[in-house]
């Protein structure tokens, strides 16, 4: 047996001997443990986590009624598969179909994101009869074979892997920054979306439009709600069916429990992952039980996909969300820390943007705000310098540029206030 590591030095000559450099994981950093809304490095270096494993651990590190909910279910049964099914697993998907709008009534379990979006492909494939899937420039919904093609956030995630997917288009997405405001924006996505139905695939021939509410990966840009409308009402016109990827802006994330909601409307299928388990692995595809049914015993599959450990989770955040009243605290705080995000926009000329929905906010940085330039450098030195003085964010969007905001649905405003006064040194210093 290996000897236990104990420095970052001894850490990182582990990983670098072992671990997939494909990973591209941050080598000066080892954490040894997370408590609350704090990670601890091995040596001794604390950090404000508003990375949250990419939006995973949305209650933090060692929520109680989550480490409970995990232990208890790991001395009882941790998996099985084949013979029947756990009660945590038929009990989580009664939750979440509750917390969902009708129809969408009937769920399917899979580990990840990426898988769920696969699954909701082939469903819209195999129950139309038709070939054709659209999504919108700057969305990330996987790095699979079948999701990476739905993908354009970076061109490396699809670099040396073609040919992807056929007859996957991509439509523009509506930046307000970029064009003109939340309405013109609205407006001209809109029209050349309904072009594309009519000058490279015709909308009979597209089974499914995939969109997130709000992009992640591709820059934490929400979607007006008039656009959400527009496409329930192109989707209808044309038969297709609306995926909504709620993998990073779904579970309470944007002030709403579903990003979708924000325009007041229901799409055809909910793909769910991220924040469904605090951590653990687990997704889910929600859609109303004919689709479902049409899709065909057998028709996909998975092993480890609605595991009774990951279940279990699961069940302890929504229980955990809906008795405190997270979904409104993800409103509330996310008031607080725009408006304190804001201020620091005006007193520094290189933020070009602030924008999001609750709890996910893009701050972009530009080398001027007349020509917005993408300023990748300043952004990377910010994000190094807050890292430094304790904070730790993430960067997003096509040009490196925008740093996500994305603290736990349970922070509370002492941490925000905090978070915001080491931004404003970052921003200073870096």
């Amino acid at each position: 047996m290996l000897e236990t590591p104990t420095t970052t030095l001894e850490f990182v000559t582990l990983a670098r001997e072992h671990l997939s450099p494909v990973l591209g994981l941050k080598p000066e950093r080892a954490i040894a443990r997370g408590a609350g809304h704090r990670l601890y490095s091995v040596d001794g270096h604390t950090y404000l986590d508003f990375v949250c494993g990419i939006a995973t651990s949305i209650l933090g590190h060692g929520h109680p009624a989550v480490n409970e909910a995990i232990h208890r279910q790991v001395d009882t049964l941790i998996h099985i598969n084949g013979v029947g099914f756990a009660e945590p697993t038929a009990r989580l998907a009664a939750e979440l179909a509750a917390a969902m709008p009708e129809p969408l009534d009937t769920v399917f379990f899979s580990n990840a994101g990426t898988e769920v979006i696969e699954g909701a492909i082939k469903l819209a494939r195999r129950v139309t009869g038709r070939p054709g899937v659209v999504s919108f420039r700057g969305g990330f919904h996987g790095r699979t074979m079948g999701s990476v093609a739905l993908t354009s956030t970076n061109l490396n995630y699809r670099a040396g892997y073609e040919p992807l997917l056929p007859s996957v288009y991509h439509a523009p997405f509506p930046d307000a920054y970029r064009m003109g405001g939340a309405e013109e924006a609205s407006r001209q996505a809109l029209a050349a979306l309904r072009d594309l139905l009519t000058t490279e695939i015709p909308g009979r021939s597209v089974a499914a439009l995939v969109l997130e509410a709000e992009q992640g990966e591709g820059g934490y840009r929400p979607a007006p709600a008039s656009f959400l409308r527009g496409v329930r009402e192109i989707c209808d016109e044309y038969g297709i069916l609306w995926v909504a990827d709620e993998i990073q802006c779904g579970y309470g994330r944007t002030g709403k429990m579903w990003g979708f909601e924000h325009g007041d409307v229901v799409p055809d299928a909910v793909c769910v992952a991220k924040g469904i388990a605090n951590g653990l692995p687990l997704s889910a595809l929600v859609t109303r039980r004919e689709l479902q049914e049409r899709w065909g015993v057998g028709a996909h599959g998975t092993t480890f996909g609605g595991n009774p450990v990951a279940c279990a989770a699961g069940l302890a955040v929504l229980q955990t969300i809906r008795e405190e009243g997270l979904v409104a605290n993800a409103a509330a705080r996310g008031a607080e820390l725009r408006a304190g995000l804001v201020r620091l926009q005006e007193q520094d000329e290189r933020i070009g943007d602030v924008r999001g929905y609750g709890l996910m906010i893009g701050v972009e940085f530009v080398t001027d705000r007349t020509s917005r330039t993408p300023d990748e450098a300043r952004t990377s030195r910010v994000l190094a310098k807050a890292a430094e003085l304790g904070l730790l964010l993430l960067n997003c969007g096509t040009h490196h540029n925008v740093i996500r905001w994305i603290p736990p649905l349970n922070v509370t405003s002492e941490e925000i206030g905090e978070a915001l006064e080491i931004f404003d040194q970052a921003l200073r210093e870096g």
